[in-house]
């Protein structure tokens, strides 16, 4: 099969869907790989790293999409790759359609074969190629939420660990998930006063044991999301419903409770957001401020730590690649039920539930366009 791995254009995005380990691993199994100019830069690995891995190098994204079978990316393709996909060609990459109208559209207009990291299962029902990037964003969450809370960038002016005499900061966690864990492994060790919301009693029963002392744990009610928004000084929205739009846990109204200063950073913005006043940022421009909330919601957090989140991207996705490349679409997602729930989009037709539900779309099952 022919690989394609054009340059990420997303603002600020310096991942890339494949490492020249990687590459060399296709390339061992007798594929063909096409990578744009400049597509590893962003990571330290240069056009040379993929031609001593085997690989030719492109000009251009345009000579990519053509030639290629299928492409791997690591963000959703921007409306000019949108353009140039093509009917029967396998996209291999994240995707969040169901806050993505748009992009739901052009896919399905393109013919293509869609299939979406995030939603790819494993046996236990957690989502393994979500997973490296939910560690990174979980871990990011409270640095980037430390930084905005400093005054020269519009939040209280707290340290998180405070300091001996003075309180530490107060962080609310929303979702005890990959990302809530992570964020609260990093809000815990740098000495911040942490509190941890979930639904689910396993989940409940796990962070407790897990933390102790170190954090409390709460069952995730309106009533205890709202007084602990009101006391904290950093709020991280960590919710995910794999394929649907996230709830809005957060409202316009809760803003009103808070302290003038405090931060919120949405994990979640990728699906939507959790809170009511989220809107998409990037890493030029990362916040804004509502009623006196400094906001984060950069949607690729990720990709500012370009080098560590390819890597373990790489490590998850690989196999996936392979089994698409050495069995082709139909027959790779007929041997494993797993890759096959990663399917979002086929010719044309909406084979992602969730998705269907939300933007209004016939659903199709994924075995129906395998049989086809």
């Amino acid at each position: 099969m022919r690989i394609g791995v054009p340059r990420e254009i997303k603002n600020h995005e310096y991942r890339v869907g494949l490492t020249p380990e990687s590459v060399a691993e296709l390339v061992a199994h007798g594929h063909e790989l096409l990578i744009e100019t400049g597509a590893g830069d962003g990571i330290g690995a240069a056009d040379a790293a993929y031609e001593a891995a085997g690989a030719k190098i492109a000009p251009d994204a345009k000579a990519v999409f053509s030639t290629a079978d299928m492409i791997v990316k690591v963000k959703e393709p921007q409306a000019v790759e949108r353009a140039m996909l093509r009917e029967g060609q396998i996209l291999f990459t994240y995707l969040h359609l169901a806050p993505d109208p748009d992009q739901t559209r052009d896919l399905v207009k393109s013919g293509a074969i869609c299939i979406a990291y995030e939603t790819v299962t494993d046996p236990s029902g957690a989502l393994p190629l979500l997973k490296p990037m939910s560690q990174v964003a979980g871990r990011m969450s409270v640095h980037a939420g430390a930084n905005a809370l400093e005054k020269a960038h519009g939040g209280r002016g707290v340290l998180l660990g405070g300091v001996p005499g003075v309180h530490p900061g107060k962080v609310t966690i929303i979702g005890g998930g990959v990302v809530g864990f992570h964020a609260a492994q990093m809000a815990v060790g740098m000495q911040a006063d942490v509190t941890i919301l979930d639904k689910s009693p396993a989940a409940l029963e796990r962070l407790s044991g897990h933390f102790g002392a170190q954090a409390r744990v709460l069952y995730a009610n309106s009533a205890a999301i709202a007084a602990s928004v009101a006391e904290a000084d950093l709020v991280i929205g960590a919710v995910l419903v794999p394929g649907a739009a996230a709830p809005k846990l957060v409202t316009r109204d809760m803003l009103g409770t808070m302290q003038q200063g405090a931060v919120l950073v949405d994990v979640a913005i990728d699906q939507g957001g959790c809170f009511e006043t989220s809107k998409p940022t990037t890493h030029a421009d990362p916040t804004y401020i509502v009623d006196g909330i400094v906001h984060y919601c950069v949607a690729n957090m990720p990709g500012a730590v370009a080098r560590t989140s390819t890597y373990a991207l790489n490590n998850v996705t690989l196999p996936f690649a392979l089994a698409l490349a050495n069995k082709g679409w139909k027959q790779a997602l007929a041997d494993d039920m797993h890759l096959r729930n990663g399917l979002n989009v086929s010719a044309g037709k909406i084979t992602c539930a969730p998705v269907a539900q939300v933007l209004g779309y016939d659903y199709v099952p994924a075995e129906t366009m395998i049989a086809a």
